[in-house]
């Protein structure tokens, strides 16, 4: 199985991360790789949103990873299954408010199949690199006036 988590204190309240978060049109402001997403089902920021994604992989070429979110409970966390693509990830964030502050956890787990055991290093390695995004997330959400 491969599992991999990150975390960073945001200096924003709990309802304004989780609430972009929730949004997955916003996961290029603060992810690399992402060529394109859009919404494929259901309402953009609530539960059983079902998003198209092509993200750029191995040797650049486009793959699929259109996922849906399966858990969202507000100002505390979401949760996201990978529904399309070479792997399929279950994800969440999960967050905490300290003082006026939000900190949030990024985790991953993947439990691979078949020929993809043999990459499951890799599959580690990529993982560990996704969750690390976070701190790209940070910079977005403090860069943005504060809402109170």
């Amino acid at each position: 199985m491969a599992f991999a988590e990150h975390e960073v204190l945001i200096q924003r309240d709990a309802m304004t991360v989780y609430a972009f978060l929730l949004d997955g049109l916003n996961l290029p402001r603060w992810r690399d790789g992402i060529r394109s997403i859009s919404l494929r089902q259901g309402v953009t920021d609530s539960q059983g949103a079902v998003y198209q994604q092509t993200l750029t992989g191995p040797g650049g070429r486009p793959i699929a990873g259109d996922f849906e979110i399966t858990r969202a409970r507000p100002g505390a966390e979401i949760q996201f299954q990978v529904i399309a693509g070479p792997a399929r990830p279950h994800g969440g964030y999960y967050l905490s408010t300290e003082g006026h502050a939000t900190r949030v956890r990024f985790a991953l787990e993947y439990q691979p199949k078949g020929l993809m055991n043999l990459m499951n290093n890799m599959i580690q390695q990529t993982m560990k690199a996704e969750v690390a995004q976070l701190e790209k997330l940070k910079l977005v959400l403090e860069g943005q006036p504060r809402s109170d």
